[in-house]
């Protein structure tokens, strides 16, 4: 398996992609500094591609800095394959092509890019259709240059197809997807396949729940969890089952991960990645702090078998059926 994975025809990115919703201050304080050296780290290892938004903190502002740094110390070819994701998230008012335009090119000053790798659109309220013109407006800006692709993020299978029959190039949709929550799998999974539209997908590793560190550990208190991550994917594990079952899951990807010499994260990631409308998992990282980038890289040094996706389903078909707790892919949010 290869780092590289196409996202879209001709435009390759690294399957694991590194999240920045850690800068954002809800996971403890990031030194600028030790960030743009641990992002010159990652790139020089391969992961290439960063997820980020307008409302992550200075998430935008550490891509300029980073870029201006390796063109000033002569590393522009590091530059040559590296994609920033951006996302635009505006309230749902009315919405105008100078409201777009004004969007777009503060994120472009902001970033330091003349054209933007990708936009990933999201929206909060499905009553007010002002999305449509949101769309409408952001696909003009590709056509014209200043976006690359166009992306959308949280939107259900229903309003992906309604985009796509209207004629929007939405190259991908970005929604949680992990062993705890297989929603994409119900219906968007058909419809990105139909239509060549890939899944970005969060919540991989629920906020570093699905790891070690938390077999045979006793549940723990919401103050025992020191992220937003945490506390967001526990509250999910705790709809999705309980903590014995949690349990269950991690004592049999421990199994698997010591049967294959990798981690239980690595097995995580990989069940998740091995579906072919995923072009990327993106993982966060608390860059300056901790990184994790020698054992993501063992994702790509093994395979599930049969046996092993066995033993999964089997724990899996235990759980309650998130669609019928929650509904289709993005839900959570609306």
């Amino acid at each position: 398996m290869s780092l590289r994975k196409e996202l879209t025809k001709g435009y390759e990115i690294s399957s694991i992609l590194n999240g920045m919703w850690q800068v954002s201050g809800a996971h403890g304080y990031i030194d600028k500094e030790r960030a743009i050296k641990s992002m010159e780290k990652h790139v020089e290892k391969g992961f290439v591609t960063f997820d980020l938004a307008d409302h992550y903190g200075p998430a935008e502002d550490f891509v300029r800095e980073f870029r201006e740094k390796q063109i000033q110390d002569g590393n522009e070819n590091l530059l040559k394959d590296v994609s920033f994701f951006t996302k635009w998230v505006p309230p749902p008012i009315k919405i105008t092509k100078s409201i777009v335009e004004e969007a777009v090119n503060i994120s472009k000053n902001r970033m330091g890019m003349e054209t933007l790798d990708m936009i990933q659109f999201h929206w909060w309220e499905y009553q007010n259709k002002n999305y449509l013109k949101a769309l409408e407006y952001l696909n003009e800006l590709k056509d014209s240059g200043l976006i690359k692709l166009l992306g959308i993020t949280n939107f259900d299978t229903n309003h992906l197809q309604e985009f796509l029959e209207m004629g929007f190039p939405i190259t991908s949709n970005q929604v949680q997807y992990s062993l705890i929550d297989r929603r994409p799998e119900k219906l968007m999974e058909e419809v990105c396949r139909k239509n060549d539209v890939k899944l970005l997908a969060y919540g991989t590793l629920a906020g570093g729940l699905l790891s070690k560190r938390y077999l045979n550990v006793s549940e723990p208190r919401s103050n025992d969890l020191n992220t937003a991550s945490l506390q967001k994917y526990k509250r999910m594990i705790d709809r999705w089952g309980d903590w014995n079952l949690f349990q269950k899951l991690l004592n049999t990807l421990n199994f698997i991960a010591e049967k294959h010499d990798v981690s239980v994260a690595n097995v995580a990631v990989k069940y998740v990645l091995d579906n072919p409308v995923v072009a990327g998992a993106i993982i966060g990282v608390r860059f300056g702090i901790s990184d994790h980038i020698e054992e993501n890289l063992n994702v790509l040094n093994f395979e599930l078998d049969d046996q092993d996706l066995t033993e999964i389903t089997s724990i899996l078909d235990e759980s309650r059926d998130l669609m019928k707790i929650i509904g289709d892919c993005g839900d959570e949010y609306r």
